[in-house]
């Protein structure tokens, strides 16, 4: 991380949060060699991430597979399912509930359910709690210190913009990782899957790679109309979002702490959009 960053906007687009109908928003814009080109609003305000919290799960997750400590294909979650199905989201199980609707790698069932399965798995591989693994593994190496990930490792975590640049900044140059594992992550699992993006409806295919989601070709969605097919990342009901865009060669963050709806899906797009041209400018 470039210490040398200014703490305020280098980039004009990152001020548009201060439109957004929303109490509070911060925002940020990492390159993939780490240098923040700029942050908006309260970097260290602590945030409720939502469904942002399964990236940084994922993120343990992969940890524990190159440990050696769990295996990608070994059996977990619903009976046939495995760790990669429950990261891909295709397990089959219902989206908050332990209830099997399909069978795994059929369909893809967007699931809270399927992401609590895999931190149990962990938690009982590692023999310690899901939220311990994840604070050695992914956020004391990272110097995330401002982030939790207790409760649920679907929707809980807390954390800040100037924790998730870091993150973002470790996904686009890894060194917890091996590049190779990142590069599976954002790989699109069980291809020509189709299945509900939560708030954008049916998508043909639903694309998703391992704990990431995949933008690909989906219409509507939550990032730009110029973001590459190749972007990755989520965004959560609590007004939450993360994108890497490996073509522009950057991410961006922002929390906010309104819930997902139309205002979002009316404000992230243009928001997006701005700093991709910006980046390009």
């Amino acid at each position: 991380m470039s210490s040398h960053s200014s703490p305020h906007s280098s980039l004009r687009s990152l001020t548009l949060i201060d439109n957004w109908p929303v109490p509070t928003a911060a925002a940020a814009v990492v390159r993939a060699d780490g240098t923040v080109l700029g942050t908006h609003g309260p970097a260290g305000h602590r945030f409720p991430l939502a469904s942002v919290t399964k990236p940084l799960a994922a993120y343990a997750v992969l940890v524990a597979y190159e440990e050696g400590a769990v295996e990608l294909d070994e059996p977990a979650g619903p009976p046939g399912a495995t760790v990669r199905h429950l990261l891909a989201h295709t397990s089959g199980l219902a989206f908050d509930e332990s209830r099997v609707t399909s069978a795994p790698g059929e369909r893809r069932l967007y699931s809270n359910a399927g992401f609590e399965a895999l931190g149990d798995h962990v938690a009982k591989a590692a023999d310690m709690p899901f939220a311990e693994y994840a604070r050695q593994a992914v956020l004391e190496p990272l110097g995330m210190t401002s982030t939790t990930l207790a409760g649920s490792p679907a929707k809980d975590g807390v954390s800040t913009v100037a924790d998730l640049v870091r993150f973002v900044a470790e996904v686009q140059s890894p060194r917890l990782l091996d590049p190779r594992t990142v590069a599976e992550a954002m790989t699109v699992q069980y291809p020509g899957t189709k299945g509900v993006l939560p708030g954008y409806g049916h998508q043909n295919p639903n694309d998703w790679g391992l704990g990431f989601e995949i933008r690909d070709g989906k219409s509507p969605h939550w990032t730009g109309a110029s973001s590459s097919p190749r972007t990755f990342g989520h965004f959560g009901q609590s007004g939450t979002f993360l994108w890497i865009d490996p073509v522009a060669g950057a991410a961006c963050v922002a929390l906010t702490d309104r819930a997902f709806g139309p205002w979002a899906s009316e404000a992230w797009p243009p928001f997006t959009e701005a700093v991709l041209e910006e980046l390009r400018g």
